[in-house]
């Protein structure tokens, strides 16, 4: 997160570098961070992939792809024209060893030429099931027996369950040591949520009141618009509780929850985040009916446009029980949140794309106001994700007049005011994987203390018959049932309310 000025001559590996990641995300993000002068002054990028280009051909293709996917298209062609010189196509088969010893003389050849041992990072973008041969093949001809400079990086899904990824994290440990395994998920590294730990850790104003004396609840929402599109075959293998719960919610939630580190350093960091995890409430099966709420989407509207029910997309299963949404309450019983409900949902098909996570304060007016004392709202402190990217506080105000007449306004941190055009969360990840620093990676304990969490409920909506699976319009803010499940401690949704627009905010708030 705090990055070297100088970064080892580093060889960079994608399995994978074929795929919609790949020309997605990695390839524009490791050319911003160049275009940046982020990347080390030596590097080679190797993508692995089992079609066969001419060299050229392929930097060709990698040239389209930047122009469509980067989130700065016009570039210099001087500076893509010494980036492409950075890249290198390696036709390869994952199960031959011929592979394997034709990557080490590659990468055998950049070392050579820089005349030195470089560092190597491995980004492994490839399914699960294959996880266990690449990293085999890479101990085997000791691709990656340097522990201090050479790393790997592992997509999610990390595991299908708790059990699974047990076995991961035991086979992952033979083959490589903890510190060079760096599990990504993109969400750490967008900058609003990595702005939680700046923005409690580096105010005394709001440190002391982060607790369960003066926060009434806690709430985390990552909506989506979209549908399963052309996913529906992987995701109905999967699920919202899989794909979104176990690892964006519960890292957001971490980030929210988690005690101060003693030092702003990466394992201090980790075993905090640990902690807080091992400290959330497990939930009963008995009682999951209680906690949580699922649902499918059915047919509605989008923007005008008509959307097909979940269980008519290309790929789903007729008769299909997964979920597409989940809104479920937590409790983290530890001295700072005890009795705190903790609200999450996620969903897709919803009303609008929204990501935010909303910290409602107690009501600590104590003196009766002489007006309007009923229009007294409690204060709140969002933290919006995506699209918008800001944070706001809400607080109550004397309106302008003669008679003590309360109103809200808000103060606002607007991040696209500061940098319209800052880097994306997989650049700010790889940064960090070439820089060493593993503050924004899982750790394994993290991962099977996030498994652990759910497991109750994954055993029970894939197995039981107990918990109801309800639907709602595609187009809605999901079914009723997700209101209810707050209305019976006397909370709302508070992030179903669209933030305050520009002009609004020129009236109701400043932006800071």
């Amino acid at each position: 997160m705090t990055h070297d000025t100088h970064i080892r001559p580093t060889s960079i590996v994608v399995f994978g570098g074929t795929g919609d990641l790949a020309k997605r995300k990695l390839f524009p993000a490791f050319f911003n961070l160049y275009i940046d002068g982020r990347m080390p002054e030596q590097f080679q990028i190797i993508a692995l992939g089992r079609q066969v280009f001419d060299q050229e051909a392929f930097r060709d293709y990698v040239h389209e792809n930047m122009l469509a996917f980067s989130r700065n298209p016009n570039f210099l062609k001087e500076q893509w024209d010494e980036f492409r010189k950075h890249i290198t196509f390696f036709n390869a088969h994952i199960d031959d060893d011929q592979s394997y010893q034709d990557l080490h003389q590659l990468i055998s050849q950049n070392d050579d030429r820089w005349g030195e041992r470089g560092n190597r990072l491995f980004y492994l973008s490839i399914a699960p099931s294959f996880i266990e041969q690449v990293s085999n093949g890479l101990k085997t001809f000791a691709l990656a027996d340097n522990v201090a400079g050479d790393r790997i990086i592992f997509e999610k899904p990390f595991g299908y369950d708790k059990s699974s990824a047990i076995r991961l994290n035991e086979m992952l440990a033979k083959t490589f040591h903890e510190e060079q395994i760096y599990r990504i998920d993109h969400y750490l590294g967008k900058e609003t949520v990595q702005n939680i730990l700046a923005f409690r850790f580096g105010n005394s104003i709001f440190e002391p009141l982060w607790n369960n004396r003066h926060i009434d609840s806690v709430q985390i929402t990552v909506a989506e618009q979209v549908g399963v599109e052309n996913r529906g075959g992987y995701y109905d293998h999967s699920g919202a509780l899989r794909d979104m719960i176990q690892n964006h919610l519960l890292q957001i939630l971490c980030m929210v929850g988690m005690e101060a580190p003693n030092e702003f350093e990466s394992e201090q960091i980790r075993d905090k985040k640990a902690d807080l995890l091992k400290s959330v409430r497990r939930i009963k099966r008995e009682d999951i009916n209680h906690y949580t709420v699922r649902a499918q989407y059915a047919a509605g509207e989008i923007n005008g446009q008509p959307k097909k029910a979940y269980r008519d997309e290309p790929g789903v299963d007729p008769q299909s029980r997964t979920e597409t949404f989940v809104a479920m309450k937590f409790y983290i019983d530890n001295e700072r949140w005890l009795g705190v409900p903790f609200y999450m949902r996620t969903g897709k098909s919803l009303q609008q794309k929204h990501s935010a996570v909303v910290i409602n304060f107690k009501d600590s007016t104590k003196t009766k106001f002489p007006a309007n004392r009923s229009s007294i709202e409690n204060n709140q402190l969002t933290i919006n994700i995506q699209p918008e990217m800001d944070i706001r506080l809400s607080f109550m105000s004397k309106q302008p007049g003669l008679d003590m007449e309360m109103t809200p306004a808000e103060m606002v941190f607007d991040y696209f005011q500061c940098a319209s055009n800052g880097p994306e969360a997989y650049e700010t990840l790889l940064l960090d994987a070439l820089d060493g620093d593993s503050t924004l990676f899982m750790r394994s304990d993290q991962v099977e203390e996030a498994w652990d969490i759910i497991e109750s409920i994954q055993e029970e909506w894939e197995h039981g018959d107990l918990s109801p699976i309800y639907t709602y319009p595609a187009g809605s803010w999901g079914p009723e049932e997700a209101e209810e499940l707050l209305k019976r401690q006397g909370h709302r949704w508070l992030s179903s309310f669209p933030p305050f627009t520009k002009s609004e905010t020129q009236k109701h708030g400043t932006t800071v």
